[in-house]
């Protein structure tokens, strides 16, 4: 079942690509594997996928000894920041930055080990209280705070748009953070690119990837429903 499921995702974002304009290899899948055991994770690593994307640490660091060591661990939830150096060293990247304080620590944690860490900016693009990240009209000023920072490198702006049952709904909401991705770029800040989208799950990463994603976090689309029990 799971084959079948990836097949359908990547089937879908080569339909994506397609109506973009764009090449499939300018889009990587992660599977967020939250909640799900070991034995899903195996089977969906031996169907080619090796990245993996993860809300908690605890989740990163109870799987990461049991699975093959080249996987690409993505940390995609609310990174606190007492729990940073738990996976500073195999984490592939950190999507969820949204403050000068996290980023200052993983900074701390990165000197440490002497590894230059990549990091997303997280933006609440859509202005949901419920939500993490960083007001988009504040974004650019935070890059520039961390750009300074010598063991992190900006690598661009990562964003969860609402639910929603239409994804057309979070179209604009993709624009906006690829024009903000743009407008960033622009100011040439050392120590910063905008070269990765990280967004679009289940319901929308088609849309997203029409509309400039070049990560996409897939995880019920995968591996199904989740328990969170």
């Amino acid at each position: 079942m799971l084959a079948e499921n990836l097949k359908k995702v990547e089937e879908n974002i080569e339909k994506a690509c397609r109506r973009a304009g764009r090449k499939r290899e300018e889009v990587t899948l992660i599977a967020v594997s939250k909640t799900k055991p070991i034995s899903m994770l195996s089977e969906i690593y031996d169907c080619g996928i090796r990245d993996f994307g993860e809300n908690k640490v605890q989740e990163i660091c109870e799987k990461r000894d049991f699975l093959p060591s080249d996987i690409r661990w993505h940390m995609i939830g609310h990174l606190q920041r007492n729990k940073v150096k738990y996976i500073i060293k195999d984490t592939a990247l950190i999507h969820s930055v949204d403050s000068y304080r996290l980023a200052e620590e993983i900074n701390i944690q990165a000197k440490k080990i002497r590894r230059i860490v990549p990091i997303l900016i997280e933006v609440n693009i859509a202005e949901e209280s419920s939500k993490f990240g960083i007001a988009a009209n504040e974004t650019l000023q935070l890059a520039v705070e961390i750009s300074r920072l010598d063991n992190l490198r900006i690598q661009g702006l990562m964003t969860i748009a609402p639910y929603t049952e239409n994804p057309e709904e979070n179209r604009p909401y993709f624009e906006k953070i690829r024009e903000l991705s743009v407008d960033i770029k622009q100011e040439n800040i050392d120590n910063v690119s905008m070269d990765v989208l990280s967004m679009g799950m289940t319901g929308d990463y088609m849309t997203a990837i029409e509309e400039g994603a070049t990560i996409v976090r897939v995880g019920t689309g995968i591996f199904g429903a989740r328990n969170y029990t």
